[in-house]
């Protein structure tokens, strides 16, 4: 997942259009678990690619089950997803990116988990709350990924430092002496702007004990909001990170020439480096989100739910439960290198002994998800502008906190 935001604008609109209620609709008659029938499924991206297979393996398991899986792109996967929602026409099973949980739950079309047959303690603590509503589960954590630190190591020798940054304070002289020292173009590349930028300033805020909400509201204009949009900016005040980037800029490129040798990133790139960068093996390595009154990044990743009008909800919960034991977890990830939601899955093979993957587990278990808001596109997007005025110096901490707060608080609730 990568997660993936969208206006709810959109879906609003049309549920008001079709009538869709909070309480959503009740499914018809069940279909029990070993009758003949067919499990219809939607997945996004390369994660729905590789369901197929998946599913054909299932099925030689269930004789009396058909699993269709419906491979979807995410650049199409909230409109689809909108638009089977008003019309009544979900499938059984879907994959849900973080930042629609709440949207969908508040649309009424998602049935609650049953908290018998998965249990919250064997997920990692932010991904099942990425999924409570008002109290109750809507979705299954499947896979997550979260914002660790990736650094050229062997321009950080060069640079005179030995270690990975343990604080702000290390981070930000680290960015200095890869300029003075090694001679980089950069410090390090942090997201100036544009569309989830706030991917990149979450583990900020969270790491300066700050919050998104408190008691059901905005908290953006709290000290640690301000303190962290002050770190934040002062990466490009300084002239460690670009304060500009064309779109489809490719961080990685810029990693293995050695101009940009430190950035905030997911798991993924460890593949990508691997694959396009292979010069690059031994001279580079993750470390947590470096700490101000913790090392807090956040969460993202996806999700399995079930569609509250689905008549094969038993089989439904069956095959998810397939897909998140341990073991099953462990595979997915040697299959696509997602990071495995079911913390019992990181004692098994590479997951269990690749230093880089501790790094991500050691993040995993502090690491915060974002609220489940039915309005986190346009949340999102204003955090989005808070950061962007701050980095190209068209307010400071405090003019951007103060509006951030005022332009989130008719958001929520």
């Amino acid at each position: 997942m990568h997660s993936t935001t969208r206006t709810v604008s959109a879906a609003l609109a049309l549920a008001t259009a079709f009538g869709i209620t909070a309480c959503g609709g009740s499914g018809g008659e069940q279909v029990a678990a070993d009758k003949k029938q067919t499990l219809t499924v939607w997945a996004m991206g390369t994660e729905g690619e590789k369901l197929v297979d998946i599913a054909k393996a299932y099925e030689n398991q269930h004789a009396n089950l058909t699993v269709k899986v419906t491979p979807i792109g995410w650049d199409v996967a909230h409109q689809k997803l909108v638009s089977a929602a008003a019309a009544g026409s979900l499938p059984d099973v879907m994959q849900m990116g973080s930042t629609f949980m709440g949207e969908f739950a508040e649309l009424g079309v998602l049935e609650p988990v049953d908290t018998k047959a998965f249990k919250k303690a064997d997920f990692f603590p932010a991904a099942w709350e990425n999924n409570v509503v008002e109290g109750e589960a809507y979705g299954v954590p499947w896979y997550v990924d979260t914002r660790v630190l990736y650094y050229r190591t062997d321009l950080a020798e060069k640079a005179g430092v030995k270690q990975a940054p343990k604080n702000w304070k290390e981070m930000s002289a680290l960015a200095a002496a890869y300029q003075d020292k090694a001679k980089t173009k950069w410090g390090v590349s942090f997201q100036p702007y544009t569309l989830d930028t706030w991917q990149n300033w979450l583990p900020f805020l969270y790491s300066a004990g700050g919050e998104l909400l408190k008691d059901g509201k905005p908290a953006l204009d709290s000290a640690a909001s301000v303190k962290a949009l002050k770190e934040y900016a002062s990466y490009f005040d300084k002239g460690y990170s670009k304060k500009s980037v064309q779109p489809g800029y490719d961080v990685i490129k810029d990693f293995g020439n050695g101009s940009a040798p430190m950035f905030l990133s997911g798991p993924w790139q460890t593949t990508n480096i691997a694959e396009n960068q292979p010069g690059l093996k031994g001279k580079w390595a993750v470390a947590p989100m470096p700490a101000d009154a913790a090392s807090t990044s956040w969460v993202g990743g996806s999700s399995l739910v079930v569609s509250k009008d689905s008549e094969h909800k038993a089989a439904a919960q069956g095959f998810i439960q397939s897909l998140t034991a341990p073991k099953a977890q462990a595979d997915w990830y040697t299959l696509t290198t997602d990071l495995p939601a079911n913390q019992a899955a990181w004692d098994q093979g590479k997951l269990a002994t690749d230093p880089n993957m501790k790094i991500f587990k050691t993040q995993m278990e502090t690491a915060k998800g974002v609220p489940a808001i039915a309005r986190w596109a346009e949340f999102g997007a204003k955090i989005d502008t808070a950061v962007e005025s701050v980095t190209q110096g068209k307010a400071t901490a405090e003019q951007a906190a103060k509006k951030l707060q005022a332009d989130t608080s008719g958001l929520v609730g």
